[in-house]
């Protein structure tokens, strides 16, 4: 494929309710982030994504958009975010927002006005249904019914996520136009371009159907119906047409349930995005995205296999956004690491397996630091809908209250929205107030201020493993290199080649806690990267420590 600006970039991903308090009310905002503008070009970061900043009543942090051309007001106001885009780029760094537009907040002005008036043609800007009965058994991604009865009214209306976000019914027109004429505004503003929250969902089977139940509930998941269904090729064609071709943007989709089949659509030259993230090997440990109540037992040999399939397919159409970490997924130093999560060197290794392979990286705020998922007692204390919805069904699917906690504290979306740790002080220095989520217990210890400046600290590794990437004489081999999986003779070891023109660069990681030997017959082995201090290497391979990270060319 052809080279584009968006590959070289370095991803920083921003929750910004828990990133930095600049006002002293227990949540972060948009000045907390230019304040911390330093800390992010030091660390390396050449983009940021920022979580949804626009007007909402937060039932979904942030994802139930109230009006999409104003900020809330927790956050700031619009001369916050202009003087951020603007010391963003006087260091170098762009800023790329979320963009939702399957769905809206039930307190956005179209749906009141619809609900107000179902003759006015904002009740076409919904999906909603007459009758006396529940429309089908569909359930909705965050539990119950997609259907939410209007008060007064023999009707429903369709919601795939929380019941105060209401799906906008696509098949309608002006709300395509509507929502494109808002996308424009966006990219006109100045801002490098999207991540697409929820993009396959935006196409319904209109049969509105009911199928054979999946839970002791009597509902069927919604993603059989409402996800990446036939026709929403011409919606996504459309978009790009009347947005994105008119910018030099890259877009980031959020779609699951896209086949490796269709990848060429979504993402090859004439794709409807520059990338996407692909989720098959992020859910390896559950049974999927909206039941990860229902666990699944994984091995490191189930990882590489799901990577490596990954990164096989995304290669032959387009280009991968690769993370391990996002505000929807736990820390992956508890998800992939387990017993060894505190293990300073296992998190280094972990986050180079990723990193290094091809496509653009994506690091959630926190992971550079090793942050660990956070224990809650009890299920009083979690914020997040979805992960007490899972609770709940959890237990109705057989579950006792202690293994219900267990599997949630396992998976729960809060582990990675706690306040990130500036230092050891109290509430860790992200506010002088209690902050709007309990901090992670670890925090005095795992901060910011006892690893910057660390020789041996994990910001200081992914700080070194940027520059790596990006500014050694490897970086053209690194960055735009095809990839290949290496067969290794050990179940435990994740490995595969780089290689761009006659450079070939052999990666190496070792997930075991033992040492290891792997073949490798090269003349003259060359270690160009390594997270340990010693290197073992022998005429006919390598002998890999425990959890060492190890690029060897020749």
């Amino acid at each position: 494929m052809n080279r584009q600006w968006w590959q070289k970039e370095i991803v920083y991903q921003i929750y910004p309710k828990s990133f930095n308090d600049s006002n002293g009310d227990g949540i972060g905002d948009i000045k907390g982030i230019t304040e911390k503008l330093g800390y992010l070009s030091d660390l390396g970061v050449t983009m940021l994504w920022i979580c949804p900043i626009y007007k909402s009543p937060m039932d979904d942090n942030g994802y139930d958009i109230s009006d999409y051309f104003d900020l809330a007001p927790e956050f700031g106001i619009m001369e916050d975010l202009d003087e951020l885009i603007e010391k963003a780029s006087e260091k170098g760094i762009k800023i790329i927002l979320d963009l939702v537009i399957n769905h809206t907040s039930d307190e956005h002005k179209w749906f009141e006005e619809a609900i107000r008036n179902p003759e006015s043609k904002y009740h076409d800007y919904y999906i909603f249904k007459e009758g006396e009965e529940v429309p089908n058994n569909w359930r909705s991604v965050f539990g119950g019914s997609v259907w939410e009865k209007v008060n007064g009214r023999n009707e429903y209306y369709f919601h795939a996520f929380g019941k105060k976000q209401p799906d906008l019914n696509w098949e309608n027109e002006e709300v395509r136009k509507s929502l494109y004429d808002m996308v424009n505004y966006w990219l006109e503003k100045g801002i490098a371009g999207f991540r697409i929250d929820a993009i396959t969902f935006i196409k319904k089977d209109l049969t509105y159907k009911s199928l054979e139940a999946d839970g002791v509930d009597g509902l069927v998941k919604c993603t059989k119906t409402s996800r990446n269904q036939p026709g929403i090729e011409k919606f996504l064609h459309e978009l790009k047409r009347e947005t994105f071709n008119k910018h030099n943007c890259v877009t980031v989709a959020e779609a699951p349930g896209v086949g490796y089949d269709e990848l060429d659509d979504f993402i090859g030259e004439d794709g409807y995005f520059s990338m996407i993230f692909d989720f098959k090997y992020a859910d390896l440990d559950i049974a999927s995205g909206s039941e990860w109540f229902k666990r699944v037992p994984w091995t490191v040999k189930d990882l590489r296999e799901r990577i490596m399939a990954s990164q096989m397919a995304i290669q032959e159409y387009g280009w991968s956004a690769n993370f391990i970490e996002n505000h929807d997924q736990p820390r992956s130093t508890t998800k992939y690491l387990l017993e060894q999560q505190n293990n300073k060197e296992a998190i280094k290794m972990l986050g180079a397996m990723y990193f290094l392979l091809r496509g653009t990286p994506f690091i959630y705020q926190g992971q550079e630091l090793g942050m660990t998922n956070f224990e809650r007692k009890s299920i009083d204390e979690f914020n997040d809908i979805s992960s007490i919805d899972q609770y709940y069904r959890s237990i109705q699917e057989g579950l006792s209250e202690e293994e219900a906690l267990k599997v949630i504290n396992l998976r729960s979306r809060d582990n990675s929205r706690t306040p990130f740790p500036w230092n050891s002080s109290e509430y860790g220095g992200f506010s002088k107030v209690k902050p709007w989520l309990g901090m992670i217990e670890n925090y005095k210890e795992i901060n910011a201020e006892a690893q910057v400046g660390q020789d041996d600290s994990i910001y200081e590794f992914y700080k070194k493993m940027i520059d790596f990437r990006q500014n050694s004489i490897y970086s053209e081999c690194l960055i735009y290199g095809n990839i290949t999986a290496i067969d290794t003779e050990n179940d435990e070891v994740i490995a595969y080649t780089r290689k761009d023109g006659n450079e070939t660069i052999y990666c190496y990681f070792n997930f075991s806690q033992n040492k290891v030997f792997e073949p490798l017959n090269i003349k003259s082995k060359k270690v160009i990267f390594n997270n340990l201090k010693e290197v073992d290497i022998s005429e006919d391979g390598i002998i890999l420590k425990p959890n060492q990270a190890l690029l060897i060319t020749i």
